[in-house]
This record gives structure tokens, C-alpha cells and sequence, in this order.
């Protein structure tokens, strides 16, 4: 088979195999974006989320989606119970830990009581997904 044949039967091959690839990113939900920015509000006084800005009283979440739970700052000390906990931050792992770090992560140094509107919790979830990602 001659080499021009070979090359695009390979592309051919795998834009069979993974259709997805050439698929756009889904929409942004601008309203969900929207609310998760007024629920991200409370979380300034110890966090920010813009990317290149130093830690607080708790780490920058910029990039945090989607990071290793007690990794994702080099400079954030965190707790030996977040370091080892083994999570990775996703929409479960952050929706359970969101509703209740103590219980989520028991040792954790985040003494927040949680966010307990399931509404508000999944719009902050979708925000730091979001913004993580920017």
C-alpha cells in the first residue's frame, strides 16, 4: 500500500475510533455559571479562584478541578487527612465535600460547615469546574 493510502486509511481509523474528538466543547450554562459565581461569594473571604493569585487562609482554587485533593497548591499547607484522603476533585468528590468538609475529610483544615441548598452546592461545584478549566 503506498504511503499516502497508508496515512489516510490511519486517519480514517481514528476518527472511527474516537468520534468524540472532532465534536466542539459542550455550551457553558451561563445561568449555572451565574449562580456558582454569587455561591463562590462566602468562599473569597479564604479562597480565590483566579489563576497566578496567591493562596489564602485556604488554596487558591484555580485548576482545581480535576487535581489531586491535597496536591493541587505547591505553596497551601494542607492537612495530612486532605493528603491523604485520595480523592481527586470531580463533581462528586467536590459536591460531598462542599455539603460537609469535616465529615467528607475528617482532620481537614476546612472548619466550613458546608453548603447544605443542593441547588447552590451543584451551581458551586459547576463554577469551580468551570473556572478551573479557563
Amino acid at each position: 500500500m503506498p504511503i499516502f493510502a497508508r496515512h489516510l486509511f490511519l486517519h480514517l481509523a481514528i476518527a472511527a475510533a474516537f468520534p468524540f474528538a472532532a465534536q466542539a466543547a459542550p455550551a457553558i450554562d451561563a445561568a449555572q455559571l451565574s449562580s456558582g459565581e454569587k455561591a463562590f461569594a462566602q468562599c473569597k473571604a479564604c479562597h480565590s479562584i483566579e489563576k497566578g493569585k496567591a493562596d489564602g487562609v485556604g488554596p487558591n482554587l484555580y485548576g482545581v478541578y480535576g487535581s489531586k485533593a491535597g496536591a493541587h497548591s505547591a505553596t497551601f499547607k494542607y492537612s495530612a487527612a486532605m493528603k491523604a484522603s485520595g480523592q481527586t476533585w470531580n463533581d462528586t468528590t467536590l459536591n460531598s465535600f462542599l455539603l460537609a468538609p469535616i465529615k467528607a475529610v475528617p482532620g481537614t483544615k476546612m472548619t466550613y460547615g458546608g453548603v447544605k441548598d443542593d441547588t447552590k452546592r451543584a451551581a458551586l461545584v459547576y463554577y469551580l469546574k468551570i473556572k478551573s478549566a479557563e
